[in-house]
């Protein structure tokens, strides 16, 4: 078996292509009436999935999850248009909390169970404030939530001291902090990727305990929307995205020296009956990414040319490497809002959006 250190370096600068795939399980959660929109995914404990979503239909913050042989869906938010843009982590008890927006005034809101009852809050009562919200909990089950402030652009991070919210702006230079996505270290410090809008940058953000350090990733074009951040286990971030300019899904790896940035999957189709001649078709909408246990990536995103939900892996089996790209789910349009969790044997789970049918959608697969 390889070190870590190896293997980390390996998936960060191996040459991403595409292959066969593993048998995926796909099968429709909630079809009662437009659900599905802005899916996050978690596991718990049992490996057993925990989803929350957005019902269009109702405008209510909508959450399932499965027991073990059935799913349990519920409405958890039902005052006012709420449920946009939701993220979920669960905590040392598997009880799920959830950030998202309330869509009418753009307020950022809160929901934890307690075991009992769902308790509901709003963290920032500002005015457009609290879009692409991110949730990620620390080792004492607190949340820290990443979003967008958009009266003034800014990236801004609100985190639960165990007594109250304590909100503060990270970045404020430029038009900065769409497509938020955070995730808590070793030491509970927040790292954040997002979108610089106005510079069109991928940008990252990291607590170092007494402040913030900011930088622009990747630089190359119209480039970093659709972000999503994993810390692999020496706490380096790994920020998946896409590349507007090109079309393409694009994976960046913090070494602990520098940035190394590939991309996984290109947005390229050669038109039929003409050599050599492509047409530009964008691939790697809505990424979500997570990392194993060896180091290796997963990411999940969207095809706009297929219509297809499409995950891409790196797989480790008796010191050898698998690269897997695959078609996760065909069926018409589907894979928008994605979102992957990995269980404890690095087998991936995806919820997603089916724009056809607007239905809330799952995909697993095991090795």
């Amino acid at each position: 078996m390889k070190s870590p250190k190896v293997i980390g370096v390996i998936c960060c600068v191996i040459i991403l292509s595409c292959g066969a795939a593993f048998g995926w399980q796909i099968e429709t959660v909630d079809s009662d009436g437009s659900v599905g929109i802005d899916t996050s995914i978690a596991l718990d404990s049992n490996d057993h999935p925990h989803i929350s979503y957005y019902d269009s239909s109702k405008d209510d913050l909508k959450y399932a999850y499965w027991d073990g042989s059935s799913w349990h869906i519920e409405s958890v938010d039902t005052v006012g248009n709420v449920g946009a843009d939701s993220s979920i982590a669960l905590d040392s008890s598997d009880y799920p909390h959830i950030s998202y927006l309330y869509v009418d005034n753009h307020d950022l809101k809160y929901a934890r169970w307690d075991g009992l009852t769902w308790q509901i809050e709003t963290v920032e009562i500002v005015e457009d404030t609290g879009l692409f919200t991110s949730i990620a909990l620390d080792s004492y089950d607190l949340p820290h939530i990443s979003y967008l402030d958009d009266s003034n652009l800014n990236l801004k991070y609100a985190h639960w001291n165990g007594t109250n919210w304590q909100i503060e702006t990270v970045d404020s230079n430029g038009s900065v902090g769409l497509d938020t996505s955070i995730v808590i270290d070793s030491e509970d410090k927040p790292h954040i990727s997002y979108y610089d809008w106005g510079n069109k940058d991928l940008k990252y953000a990291h607590w170092d305990g007494s402040c913030w350090h900011i930088e622009s990733v990747d630089i190359e074009g119209d480039i970093g929307m659709y972000t999503s951040i994993a810390l692999n286990s020496y706490d380096y971030p790994q920020i998946s995205y896409f590349d507007e300019s090109n079309m393409n899904l694009k994976y960046a790896s913090w070494d602990g020296w520098s940035w190394n940035i590939s991309i996984v999957d290109e947005g390229k189709v050669e038109v039929p009956y003409v050599k050599y001649l492509y047409m530009s078709t964008p691939v790697g909408y809505f990424t979500s990414l997570a990392i194993d246990s060896n180091g290796c990536p997963h990411i999940s995103y969207y095809d706009e040319y297929s219509g297809d939900l499409k995950c891409f892996g790196i797989w480790l089996f008796e010191e050898y490497y698998f690269t897997v790209c695959s078609s996760v789910d065909t069926d018409e349009d589907v894979g928008k809002f994605t979102s992957i969790a990995l269980d404890t044997s690095d087998n991936p789970h995806i919820s997603y959006f089916d724009s056809t049918n607007y239905d809330l959608k799952y995909a697993y697969t095991r090795r």
